[in-house]
């Protein structure tokens, strides 16, 4: 297999420690600044303008890390529910304003989710759970979307307690947006795998398919969301990356670390593997 080119995902206040290595093969970048409530509520062009200073010369593929904290995609409180698309709304004008193509959202599904589906079944004219988690998931989505899709943003749900991936799949599917596609976190899949019976990794990534176009790229144990180094967990990264070299497309692949002075020790162990470079 020929190994993949990866990136990070970065602050921008680390942009200039690796600036010379994105910039001297365009690697991928994810800048993860707008995840926090802080920035988007705040000097959010400020923070953009920071990264540009750093990003001359940069032509990668370039995305965000969009909000989450208390943002729940399937929020149906008719006084919260407001806010809450407000704030994807804003991310997605912060992305458009970087010239990103990619913003990363959470997925909705809980492992509470998976459990009870089947425990609310349609009823006569009623929807069924699984139905209703969409319907709520476009009523938030639906004004970031038409703005995504204006910008030429695309919106990828990554997972998180995700424990059968059909249904983010559904969920990505059911918007009919090339704006709407997937986002995979390795870790998160282990974490899914080992804590709570989800299929490996490289189940996820298959499933996905050419709807897959973004990969957070941590290792962990299985046990909890590590954002370890690949080569200091358990992911089985021949498997990924075979998975990931099969798709026919290929998707943002980033390194998303705890801390990123780790991104050497990663690269090392990757390429030293002869699955990325």
């Amino acid at each position: 297999m020929t190994p993949l080119k990866i990136g990070a995902a970065l602050m921008v206040a680390d942009l200039p420690r690796f600036r010379d290595w994105l910039i001297a093969d365009q690697r991928d970048l994810e800048l993860q600044d707008f995840l926090l409530p802080e920035v988007l509520l705040g000097d959010w062009p400020g923070r953009v303008a920071a990264a540009r200073t750093h990003l001359d010369g940069f032509e990668g593929r370039l995305g965000i890390h969009g909000p989450f904290y208390d943002l729940a995609l399937d929020t149906a409180d008719p006084e919260i529910a407001p806010i809450v698309a407000r704030r994807y709304v804003s991310g997605v004008r912060a992305a458009a304003a970087l010239g990103a193509s990619q913003m990363v959202i959470h997925s909705p599904y809980s492992t509470w989710d998976w459990f009870n589906f089947g425990n609310n079944p349609r009823i006569g004219a009623t929807p069924a759970a699984a139905e209703r988690k969409i319907d709520a998931v476009h009523a938030i989505l639906r004004e970031a979307v038409a703005l995504a899709e204006a910008e030429g943003i695309t919106l990828v749900i990554e997972n998180i307690e995700d424990i059968d991936p059909r249904f983010r799949r559904d969920l990505a599917s059911s918007f009919g947006s090339d704006a709407v596609k997937l986002s995979i976190d390795t870790g998160h899949a282990h974490y899914a795998h080992g804590a709570t019976g989800a299929p490996p990794v490289d189940y996820f990534i298959a499933d996905a398919g050419p709807l897959l176009a973004h990969v957070h790229l941590q290792d962990a144990d299985g046990f909890a969301d590590r954002h370890w180094a690949p080569g200091r967990g358990t992911v089985n990264w021949h498997a990924v990356f075979a998975a990931i070299a099969a798709l026919p497309q290929r998707p943002h692949l980033v390194l998303e670390l705890r801390e990123a002075a780790d991104i050497p020790v990663a690269m090392d162990y990757l390429s030293g593997q002869g699955l990325a470079r």
